[in-house]
This record gives C-alpha cells, sequence and structure tokens, in this order.
C-alpha cells in the first residue's frame, strides 16, 4: 500500500518538478553561469561563449551609465518605500477602523493594481504631467502658482521625480491591502481593553497596531524590494527613445545589453553582462530578506 502511495506521488509531482526545473531552474543556473562568461546572444551555444571570471561585474561597475541606474534604483527603493509604506498603513488603518464604505474606498485604491502600467504611465505623463491642460498644471493654475503650473514635469531635471510619484500612486493599494490583512489579525479585545483604560486612538495605534505588524513589515519590505528591482516599464515609458541617466534602472540597462542598443553608449550586445546585473539585482534582494529576517524573528500575531 505504502509503495503505490509513493508511486503516485511520484507520478503526480513529476510534471510539475520537470515544468519547475526547465521554467526556474535550468534559466536560473544557466544565467549565473553566463554571467562568468562574454556571450553576445542569450541563445548562443554554450561552446560559443568566452569565459571573462568577474570581467563583467568590474566593467559594470566602472559604467557610469550603470551606476546611475544603481543609484536610481536605490532612491526609488528608499524614498519612494518610505512613501508607499507610510500612505498605504495609514489607508490600511483608516479602512479597518469601521469607516463606512470600506469596499468601496479599498476597490479605489487598489484600482491602479488592476490597470496596465503602460496605460497608467500614459496617463500620468499626458493627462496629469502635461504643462498646458495637464491636471496636475490645471490645479496649481486654479491656486494661484503660475510659475509652477509652467513646470516641465517630464524634463531631464523633474522627470525621475515625476517617474517616481507616478509609480508610487499605483503600488500604494498593493500594499496598503496586506496592512489592511494584518491588522484584521490583531484581536479586537486588545483595543477595546486599551480604550477601558483610557489610551486614545495614537497611544492604540503605536502600543497595540505597530508593534504586532512587525511581520507584515517585514512582508512588504520583501515585496516592495522585489517589484523595485524589477523596475523596467516605467523607466522606458519616461525615457522612450533612449536610455537616460535619470531614468535608468538596472534593468532598462540590462535589457539594452542583451536585445540590442537603441542608445548610442552602447554599441554591442551582451548578454553575460546583462546576466551579471540579474545576478546583482537577486543578491540584493537575498541581502534585504536575510536584514528584515534578523530585525523581526518572530510573527506579529501568534495567539
Amino acid at each position: 500500500m505504502k509503495t503505490k502511495n509513493k508511486s503516485m506521488i511520484v507520478i503526480f509531482l513529476a510534471p510539475a518538478v520537470f515544468l519547475y526545473a526547465m521554467v526556474f531552474l535550468y534559466p536560473t543556473i544557466r544565467t549565473v553561469i553566463m554571467s562568468f562568461f562574454k556571450a553576445e546572444g542569450v541563445t548562443d551555444a554554450v561552446s560559443a561563449w568566452k569565459f571573462n571570471g568577474l570581467g563583467n561585474f568590474r566593467t559594470l561597475f566602472h559604467t557610469p551609465l550603470f551606476m546611475s541606474a544603481l543609484q536610481n534604483i536605490g532612491l526609488i527603493w528608499l524614498v519612494g518605500g518610505i512613501g508607499v509604506m507610510l500612505v498605504s498603513l495609514l489607508f490600511g488603518v483608516i479602512l479597518t477602523s469601521g469607516v463606512h464604505g470600506k469596499s468601496f474606498f479599498r476597490s479605489v485604491i487598489y484600482l491602479p493594481n488592476v490597470i496596465s502600467a503602460v496605460a497608467m504611465g500614459t496617463m500620468w505623463i499626458n493627462y496629469v504631467y502635461n504643462p498646458n491642460f495637464g491636471l496636475l498644471s490645471s490645479i496649481l493654475k486654479a491656486l494661484g502658482f503660475s510659475e509652477a503650473a509652467a513646470t516641465q514635469w517630464t524634463g531631464p531635471e523633474m522627470v525621475f521625480w515625476s517617474m517616481l510619484v507616478a509609480y508610487c500612486f499605483g503600488m500604494v493599494g498593493y500594499h496598503m491591502l496586506i496592512w489592511m490583512s494584518g491588522i484584521e489579525r490583531i484581536p479586537t479585545d486588545f483595543y477595546e481593553a486599551a480604550t477601558i483604560e483610557g489610551a486614545n486612538v495614537f497611544q492604540r495605534f503605536s502600543k497595540i497596531t505597530l508593534p504586532l505588524l512587525k511581520g507584515v513589515c517585514r512582508t512588504n519590505i520583501v515585496l516592495w524590494t522585489v517589484s523595485t528591482m524589477a523596475f523596467f516599464v516605467w523607466s522606458q515609458l519616461f525615457s522612450p527613445v533612449n536610455l537616460s541617466a535619470s531614468t535608468v534602472t538596472p534593468m532598462s540597462y540590462m535589457y539594452e545589453l542583451v536585445f540590442g542598443a537603441s542608445n548610442s553608449a552602447i554599441t554591442v550586445r551582451d548578454s553575460g553582462a546583462g546576466a551579471a546585473i540579474g545576478v546583482i539585482l537577486t543578491i540584493v534582494v537575498v541581502i534585504v530578506f536575510l536584514f528584515t529576517q534578523l530585525i523581526v524573528r518572530h510573527d506579529d500575531v501568534e495567539l
């Protein structure tokens, strides 16, 4: 009987294991190995690769455009992350406090996540940041800030921050739902007891809600890191023709290296260097994950 059960388990698991190995493990291992070689195309035979050791990594870290990409992604992760986490937490707390119309407001805030990033980016560029008839310009004009209204929000000086605000706007709803799931797990008895003891809303938030959301905070940070490292579409939308030091990110730079350059600064396809970028981003995600694990060693609500 046990032998039959083992055979059935193997039969049912085999297709899934095979697909996992082919779709995930093989490409991952091939990418890691390729990062130590010079290879022009992703599909080039292994025999055409030329061993380069750590040369790809050294070249990347001595390339000004790639260093700009790392700086940009660092700012997106840090500045954008702080903004998104604070705003999404605020919305999460408000919507779990018994406010009327919770389902409606939750749906509205989450709505940008179900819209294509291309559509969202186009909307921001053409209908929000446009200095002639954009929403932002119209609001500033109505408030009497004519000079600010004439600002070229997608110009070289402001394009990075404009892109960051647009991207963060779409990410708030996603992280808000994660905060809400954590807050709703906290027993209401805690808040009732604190209210009886005379604690105000701020004391209940700081002494009950925040301490019991450490695990949720860890999850949000890791998910934010993963999504940030994959930052690509928004960079392409705000600089559609050439790579720009203001908007370039590691993923957009990798795309140019692997699939061909639209920028004169990159003239040779180099899939080996592109693979090295993938390895670097993976290491960053792992480091952030391990760091958050050290900070938050236990789950928040275990009752």
